[in-house]
């Protein structure tokens, strides 16, 4: 198989070209050469936000494109018109929050999605920008040829948003560590390195359309996510596990402050914890189990000196240590 992916030097694009080298496939990566591309790949050179930036993709056939663009829907646009003669399938790297808001719990690829994305806009917010972007593939290639991955939480080496990398440095720091509970509260997010199997199995298998892309539900919980956490770092660190009431009345940001969590019941946690992800499963979908991902993360992040990278794109995350030295002191 012939793979171009447009990025693929961070987190989920370069788990994707690892995952098709690894299958033996030939290999060609687009971008702007801020980042080593993974060894065995093709690298071309351009800038898809400038005028004549996909100027190296000029000549060239592929069985597949896989895209993972996250600003302005008309860099998509532009793309998958340029390429749609010359690509078999177009698959784009989407999310869940395409979903019109609050999606309750247990939606599928059929709930009402957000208004006002236009294929060719500029950057708006992100909803309307990776709406806009799905338009633009499916116009360019056809929804008979496009495969929408609409992602939740991701997580797993590479991660350049700073989620599970913030619980992995807060717990290997030590001492009391605020847990936000309940411990058993059911989390769902994909491992990138099954999400990027799932995306090459889908091109093979020639699938099209939408599918929700995370875990099952509950496949980790809260409890079992810091836990590995705890184990994976080996440090002496003890999880005080407290009320939800107890964090929010202290005015921590659930998901942003305290990453991953959100409190249970909340429209938040049914949109970004609750899912029906049946499709992809029925497509082949496998998860590792919680403790791979999170030992594998803290592997990497030791192998690159502890500090994982960030998108400029995205704040920061992650609690003030007095802050939770309040909180704790309060419980």
């Amino acid at each position: 198989m012939r793979l171009l992916v447009l990025g693929g030097t961070e987190f989920a694009g370069r788990a994707v070209v690892e995952a098709a080298l690894g299958r033996g496939w030939e290999v060609t990566v687009l971008n702007r050469g801020r980042h080593r591309p993974a060894s065995g790949a093709k690298a071309l050179r351009g800038d898809r936000t400038v005028p004549g930036g996909l100027g190296a993709l000029a000549d060239g056939a592929w069985d597949v494109v896989v895209d993972t663009w996250s600003a302005a829907p008309r860099a998509v646009h532009e793309a998958a018109r340029l390429l749609r003669g010359r690509a078999g399938r177009y698959v784009y790297v989407s999310s869940c929050s395409v979903y019109a808001w609050p999606a309750p719990a247990g939606y599928t690829e059929d709930a009402p999605l957000v208004e006002g994305a236009e294929p060719d806009a500029g950057q708006t917010d992100y909803a309307r920008d990776k709406r806009g972007a799905e338009i633009a593939a499916v116009e360019a290639f056809g929804a008979d040829r496009c495969v929408l991955v609409r992602a939740g939480l991701i997580l797993g080496p590479y991660e350049n948003v700073g989620r599970l990398p913030w619980w992995l440095a807060r717990v290997a720091r030590g001492g009391p560590v605020l847990a936000p509970g309940p411990r058993d509260l059911p989390l769902q997010y994909v491992d990138v390195r099954d999400l990027a199997e799932w995306i090459l199995g889908a091109a093979e298998r020639e699938l099209s359309g939408p599918y929700n892309l995370v875990g099952p539900r509950g496949h980790a919980t809260m409890g079992s996510l810091l836990q590995a956490c705890a184990t994976a770092t080996g440090a002496a660190a003890r999880l005080c596990w407290t009320e939800p009431d107890v964090i929010l009345e202290a005015g921590i940001e659930p998901w942003t402050q305290l990453p991953v969590w959100v409190p249970a019941g909340s429209d938040l946690h049914d949109f970004l914890h609750g899912s029906d992800v049946s499709r992809a499963l029925a497509t082949g979908l496998a998860c590792r189990p919680v403790e791979e991902t999170v030992g594998d993360t803290w592997r990497w992040l030791r192998d690159i000196g502890g500090t994982a990278p960030q998108r400029p794109d995205r704040p920061p995350v992650g609690l003030d240590p007095a802050v939770e030295a309040d909180v704790l002191r309060g419980r």
